[in-house]
C-alpha cells in the first residue's frame, strides 16, 4: 500500500457514514427521536418493534436517538443510531449504491475483483484521541459510549454489535475484519466473541498469537464506512482483506490509517476506533446475550481486550445492530452476500446446470438453517441431487434443511415451500439425511452432543401437473382493477401463487373447453359430456386420453 499526502478532506469514491445517513433522510428512511431514550431498557425494544410488530418490510427503517440517557441518569453527548445499515432490504440498497436488483452482481464484483487500500496520515478518526492514564478519567474510555443493552432482562452489559474488530495474521501480515459482539466489561476491558464455529478469521489470527505466546493486537472500528460494514460481516476466504473487498464493492479503495498504540490499519473515516491488546493467555466469562439464532447464548470463556487507546470523531456518532431473532439488521446485512456465495457456488464452482436462484430463509431461522434451490423444470434429477448435496456442505453451520424446488415456488413464502412439500415430494422416494453435520450456530445440545445432520429434500415436479386452480393472470388482473380503483378498496398485496398457471397436464381440449366457459358457452361443452356417457367404469375414474392428448 501506498502513504497518500497528507489531507484533512480525503478524496474517497464512497460514503461514510454521515453521508448514507444523510441519503436515508433524503430517503424518506431515517427516523430522529429527539425524546430521552434510556439506552439501557428502551432503546433497542423500541427499533426492536419494527421487525415483531406486523410493519411489512419495506416499512422499517433506521432510528437515529439524539436524546440518550441511561439507568443512572446519566445524559450522552453522543447520538446512536441504529437499522442504519438493514433495517430493510430498501435501507441495504442505499448503503450499496445500487438497486435491489443489482446487488449479487456487485457482490460478485467485490470478491472478484478487490482493491486494495491506500494509507492516508491523516484521517477524521483521529480528531479525538484519548490513550494512556486518560483513559481512566471517568467518561474517557468505554464508559463515555453509549452502548446500548441489546436484549434487556437478558443480557448481563451493554455489548457492541455493530464492531468491526480488526487483526492482523503475524506470519502473512493480512489483516481480516470480523463483525462480533463485545461486552463492555470497565472503561479499559472489552470482551471478544469470534465465532469459533463460523472459523473466523480473528480466531484463526488469536490461535496464531497464542502460538507465538504474545497477545494479539486488535482495533475495533465503530461507525466505519458503510462497504466497510458490509464486508465485515461475509464469509470471505481468510487471504483476503475485508477492506480489499470493500473496495471492490465501491470500485475504490478504502482510506486507511495506522493506530495510535497497535500496528493495525483500521478506516480513516470510522466514527469510534478503540485500540488494544487480546490476551492469549487467559479467557474470561463472557455472556449471556440475545443472539441472533433466536436464543439467549449462555456464559462461555471468551477473548478480552485490554484497551489501550480510543480514537473517535469529535462529533462522533455511535453506531448499533438489531440482532437476535430475526428477521433482524443482522440477518439482513448478511443475507445478500450469503446467497450469492451459494449461487456462485453451484453454478460456477459445481457447474450444475438448471440452478434458478438460491434463498436462504430468514424469520427466525437466521439465514444458516433453511436453504432453496430454485431450478428449471428441465433440470436432470442428477443435477438436483448435486445441488443439494453442494448447498449442504458448502458451510459448516450453513444447510441443516436444503430443499429444491422449480421456478414457481416463491421461496419467501412458507406456505408455498409445504405447498411444495405436500405434493411434490414423497418422503422415503425424495428426502434424505445426511449424518455428521457441525451442530454450528445455535444453543449446545447437552443430551445428544455437539453433531447435527442435514436434511435435503427433492420437492420439484418430477411430471406434468394440473394448472395452479387459481383464476388465469388476466382475471385476476381485471379484478384488482376493480378491487383498487373502481371499489377504492386498500392496495393488495400479491402473494405467490396469486394467478392460475399451467403446469404441463392439460390438453387442447381442455383449454377449449374453459374458454367457452369464460364466454357463457359452456352448455356445449354439457353436449359433449352427454355424449360422452358410460356405464363401465368405477366412481372417479381418470377420463382416458388419446394420442394427441385429447380427451
Amino acid at each position: 500500500m501506498t502513504v497518500a499526502a497528507k489531507n484533512a478532506e480525503l478524496r474517497r469514491p464512497y460514503s461514510d457514514l454521515r453521508d448514507h445517513l444523510k441519503a436515508l433522510e433524503e430517503a424518506g428512511l431515517l427516523l430522529t427521536v429527539d425524546v430521552p431514550i434510556n439506552k439501557d431498557t428502551e432503546l433497542h425494544p423500541l427499533v426492536r418493534w419494527q421487525f415483531r410488530g406486523g410493519i411489512p418490510e419495506e416499512g422499517r427503517k433506521a432510528f437515529l436517538f439524539t436524546n440518550v440517557t441511561d439507568s443512572k441518569g446519566r445524559k450522552y453527548d453522543m447520538p446512536v443510531v441504529v437499522g442504519a445499515m438493514a433495517a430493510s432490504p430498501q435501507v441495504y440498497s442505499v448503503g450499496m449504491g445500487c438497486a435491489l436488483d443489482k446487488l449479487s452482481e456487485k457482490w460478485v464484483q467485490a470478491f472478484n475483483r478487490p482493491i486494495a487500500p491506500v494509507e492516508v496520515t491523516d484521517a477524521s478518526c483521529h480528531e479525538m484521541i484519548v490513550e494512556g492514564a486518560g483513559l481512566d478519567v471517568p467518561g474517557q474510555g468505554l464508559d463515555g459510549l453509549p452502548v446500548p443493552i441489546s436484549t434487556p432482562g437478558w443480557d448481563n452489559a451493554p455489548y457492541l454489535t455493530n464492531a468491526n474488530f480488526i487483526t492482523r495474521d503475524p506470519e502473512t501480515g493480512v489483516q481480516n475484519v470480523g463483525n462480533y459482539r463485545g461486552q463492555i466489561k470497565s472503561p479499559r476491558r472489552l470482551g471478544m466473541n469470534t465465532s469459533i464455529e463460523l472459523r473466523t478469521g480473528g480466531y484463526i489470527h488469536w490461535k496464531k498469537w497464542q502460538a507465538l505466546g504474545k497477545p494479539m493486537p486488535c482495533a475495533v472500528a465503530v461507525g466505519g464506512p458503510p462497504a466497510v460494514q458490509y464486508a465485515a460481516v461475509q464469509k470471505v476466504p481468510e487471504a483476503l482483506d475485508e477492506l480489499a473487498v470493500a473496495g471492490g464493492l465501491v470500485g475504490g479503495p478504502i482510506n486507511v490509517v495506522r493506530c495510535r498504540t497497535v500496528d493495525i490499519l483500521v478506516p480513516a473515516e470510522a466514527e469510534i476506533v478503540i485500540e488494544g491488546y487480546v490476551s492469549t493467555e487467559y479467557l474470561e466469562p463472557e455472556g449471556p446475550f440475545g443472539e441472533s439464532h433466536g436464543y439467549v447464548n449462555l456464559q462461555e470463556f471468551n477473548g478480552v481486550m485490554e484497551v489501550t487507546c480510543i480514537t473517535r470523531r469529535r462529533d462522533a456518532i455511535y453506531s448499533s445492530f438489531i440482532s437476535q431473532v430475526s428477521p433482524s439488521e443482522s440477518s439482513g446485512i448478511r443475507r445478500p452476500a450469503h446467497t450469492m456465495v451459494f449461487l456462485q457456488h453451484l453454478r460456477d464452482v459445481l457447474g450444475i446446470k438448471g440452478v434458478i436462484n438460491v434463498s436462504l430463509h430468514e424469520p427466525l431461522t437466521n439465514i444458516r438453517k433453511v436453504c432453496v434451490i430454485q431450478l428449471q423444470r428441465d433440470t436432470p434429477n442428477t443435477e438436483v441431487w448435486r445441488a443439494l448435496y453442494g448447498a449442504a456442505a458448502l458451510q459448516r453451520a450453513s444447510g441443516k434443511l436444503v430443499i429444491a424446488v422449480n421456478d414457481d415456488i416463491d421461496p419467501e413464502n412458507a406456505d408455498a415451500l409445504l405447498w411444495a412439500l405436500a405434493f411434490r415430494s414423497k418422503p422415503h422416494l425424495d428426502m434424505q439425511i445426511i449424518e455428521h453435520k457441525d451442530g454450528g450456530h445455535g444453543p449446545r445440545d447437552h443430551v445428544r452432543g455437539s453433531e447435527d445432520s442435514a436434511l435435503l429434500i427433492d420437492a420439484t415436479l418430477k411430471q406434468d401437473y394440473p394448472p395452479v386452480s387459481l383464476p388465469r393472470r388476466e382475471f385476476m388482473e381485471r379484478a384488482r382493477e376493480i378491487w383498487e380503483d373502481t371499489l377504492g378498496l386498500q392496495k393488495l398485496r400479491p402473494e405467490t401463487p396469486w394467478f392460475g398457471y399451467s403446469l404441463g397436464d392439460w390438453s387442447e381440449e381442455l383449454e377449449r373447453q374453459a374458454e367457452l366457459a369464460v364466454r357463457g358457452d359452456y352448455w356445449e361443452t354439457g353436449k359433449i359430456a352427454a355424449q360422452r356417457r358410460r356405464s363401465d367404469v368405477e366412481m372417479n375414474t381418470e377420463v382416458a386420453r388419446d394420442d394427441d392428448g385429447e380427451s
